[in-house]
């Protein structure tokens, strides 16, 4: 199989291609301007290109031969989310998709997270929904993503498969490792209020994905998660005591707020990137409980770390 990897010089990407790049695959890594964090020299079975998502001319030739896209490209950390999101996270999904079509692609995976279906707990959890509402830019955009895949999609060669996975982690997951630095110096802090967060170990991930890449039957919406939703205040608490050092502040909600308002406009003033922003809060904020139930009969039916409490030793 012929798979294009959309994103693969990013965190998640990197890690996918590198899980695939030994076996019988033939993979094209698509990258924008950054460098793979990887060397691909001696892999016969790898190639790397350039293009860019915002341009569909620079995507004709990219979907060429390709039996399996996977898309995991996309802007997160930059201040202003209103202004650019719409752009990353649906006309570049668009883009490509449509290139994909072109070139007769017969699957398309487009990463996602249960996030999208808004506030989610467990005993109402994300069911696959695709009429949710959000008040958060990320969540919103990357919805209409997935309406947009699967229209464009009916009544074509391309099959359109959503993977929405819980937040990934990993020892070399950098969200992880920015909370290990931050808990190190002391510097982490978390809001009062619980909020639910569901996972998913590294390996897990990457075996639902290749799973989804592989098989001949999958279609529509998979919800990518471990079996122990917890919160996120319990998840930050056990990553300090696994690592050995003081559990989070807890402190009000509009201190994080501040926090986002803050960093957003001094990135917007000194044009860099944004480590937080103001829609970065309020998605950290959202409960998010999936079920996972089709996942486990289609994708992966025994989960190497079905509870954070199995997978801490990845950390």
């Amino acid at each position: 199989m012929k798979i294009l990897i959309a994103g693969a010089s990013g965190n998640l990407g990197s890690h996918l291609s590198q899980h695939l790049i030994n076996g019988t695959h033939e993979l094209r890594l698509l990258v924008h301007r950054s460098s793979l964090p990887f060397n691909i020299e001696g892999c016969e079975n790898v190639s790397c290109c350039r293009a860019d998502l915002a341009r569909p001319d620079t995507l004709e030739g990219v979907c060429t031969g390709i039996d399996c896209v996977v898309h995991l490209a996309g802007v997160l950390f930059a201040p202003l989310p209103e202004r650019f999101l719409t752009k990353t996270n649906v006309d570049y999904v668009k883009n490509l998709v449509e290139a994909a079509k072109k070139a007769g692609v017969r699957k398309f995976i487009l990463v996602s997270f249960p996030h999208v279906e808004g506030e989610t707990t467990p005993d109402h959890p994300a069911a696959g929904r695709m009429d949710a509402s959000s008040n958060v830019i990320h969540f919103r955009t990357r919805l209409e993503a997935e309406r947009q895949l699967l229209e464009a999609c009916k009544d074509s060669a391309t099959t359109p498969v959503i993977f929405r996975s819980g937040i990934v982690y990993g020892r070399e997951i950098k969200m992880v490792q920015a909370a290990r630095c931050l808990l190190r110096h002391r510097l982490m802090a978390v809001w009062r209020e619980p909020t639910w967060a569901h996972l998913i170990a590294l390996p897990d991930f990457l075996l639902a994905l290749q799973a989804a890449i592989e098989g001949e039957n999958m279609r529509g919406i998979y919800q990518v998660c471990d079996d122990a939703p917890l919160t996120l205040q319990d998840f930050l608490d056990c990553l300090a005591d696994h690592y050995k050092y003081p559990r989070p502040y807890r402190l009000p909600a509009w201190m994080f707020h501040l926090a986002g308002f803050s960093v957003e406009m001094a990135a917007l003033a000194l044009r860099t990137p944004a480590p937080l922003n103001r829609d970065i809060v309020k998605a950290g904020m959202t409960s998010c409980v999936a079920d996972n139930s089709r996942m486990k009969r289609e994708l992966l039916p025994v989960l190497r770390y079905p509870t954070l409490q199995d997978g801490i030793s990845l950390l």
